[in-house]
């Protein structure tokens, strides 16, 4: 356990209220959340350590063992003053605890986390690839402003359950047994509020639609997902709110096709540019290049360029532009144009076939050798 003061940790005096204290824990968790300090061992250590006082200090039973005894409150074997002896309840809480909703040794429980939230985000390829910044709308529950979360009026204060004294938990004899539930008057709060907010009609959260900010760090794909802590649902009675994770799903592109860090993308060219060669010009997310093609280059070739592909969000190199290079059948003919083909097509023919058509006389010859293998 960290042996600084969880107040100085905080940045908060001893009075703080736990509104101050709430605060101050979010900036800091934002500061030094592991997602936004990647491999720096120094920031989670300070989150870990920020955490641990939030904790603390947002736990009415355990501030105030922290306030009069300080980190031995919390060491192995000190109880701030507590005997030695076994409670009997606590060697069958592990038992009975789950059955009957206790917790293990018998005190307060803890007031519920909010719920972590769900957004589909929907990208362009574009947008993966470069990074973009989006607002979006989330309906969820958010702390109830007039009564800073707690529940009760403007004014007033949630008051010690008479039934439990605050434990949130009645203790039952059944026959040898001594075994704990959640307390029937205050359903585990310790705490019964008299006299409501009216906002939020004592739950201490109300229903709204938050409108965030998200920036999308460029390199995302399908399946990447961006937490934002703390910005799910805001929990019951001042509960800490829980997280919104933002679902990334990149929409198909027209043209290229992403796999890892590549990109790949089909470039049509004329049966008389595969056979004499030339330049076609082919679209990178960067703009449009040049690609010289060379003389007798058949369809499904594949053509790399370096560096024209995508950045991971996870860090390394660049990826590759994979261009497919496919050669296009000429479509409505003339006649004239249909005349000249032929005349093309018996240039070819003849002793020189197997010059001008290597891999269909090769082919042919399989195919040849294959039906005589059938019939010998």
């Amino acid at each position: 356990m960290s042996k600084r003061d969880f107040y100085e940790v905080l940045g908060v005096g001893r009075d703080a209220s736990e509104r101050d204290v709430k605060k101050a824990y979010k900036r800091l968790a934002m500061k030094f959340h592991p997602d936004k300090n990647p491999g720096d061992e120094t920031a989670t250590e300070k989150f870990k350590e920020v955490k641990l006082a939030y904790e603390i200090l947002t736990d009415p039973q355990k501030r105030a063992a922290y306030d009069q005894y300080g980190h031995a409150a919390f060491e192995q074997g000190s109880g701030g003053g507590g005997g030695g002896g076994a409670d009997f309840s606590d060697i069958f809480g592990d038992v009975f605890g789950d059955i009957f909703g206790g917790s293990r040794r018998g005190g307060q429980q803890r007031v519920q986390r909010g719920a972590d939230l769900r957004y589909n985000m929907e990208l362009s390829l574009e947008d993966a690839v470069r990074g973009v910044t989006k607002e979006i709308e989330v309906p969820t529950y958010v702390s109830c402003d007039p009564c800073s979360g707690s529940g009760a009026k403007p004014g007033t204060s949630a008051q010690t359950c008479s039934t439990c004294h605050g434990q949130g938990q009645v203790q039952m004899r059944q026959g040898f047994f001594a075994v704990q539930q959640t307390c029937p008057t205050c359903h585990g709060q310790g705490k019964i509020i008299k006299d409501p907010c009216h906002s939020c009609h004592g739950q201490g959260r109300v229903k709204k639609t938050k409108i965030l900010s998200v920036k999308i760090p460029s390199g995302v794909d399908t399946g990447d997902r961006i937490r934002l802590t703390g910005e799910g649902e805001a929990g019951e009675h001042g509960a800490s709110a829980g997280d919104l994770y933002v679902q990334v799903h990149v929409r198909e592109h027209h043209i290229f096709t992403r796999e890892e860090n590549n990109l790949y993308c089909e470039v049509p060219i004329s049966f008389t540019m595969s056979a004499l060669g030339g330049e076609v010009e082919v679209p990178t997310l960067d703009g449009r290049v040049s690609l010289k093609v060379p003389p007798e280059t058949q369809t499904g070739r594949m053509f790399r360029m370096r560096g024209k592909g995508v950045k991971s969000v996870r860090g390394g190199g660049i990826g590759d532009l994979i261009c497919k290079l496919v050669v296009e059948t000429p479509v409505n003919l003339s006649a004239k144009q249909k005349e000249l083909l032929r005349e093309f097509e018996d240039a070819l023919e003849g002793t020189t076939a197997k010059m001008h058509k290597p891999k269909s006389e090769g082919f042919f010859n399989g195919v040849k050798k294959f039906f005589d293998d059938l019939t010998s």
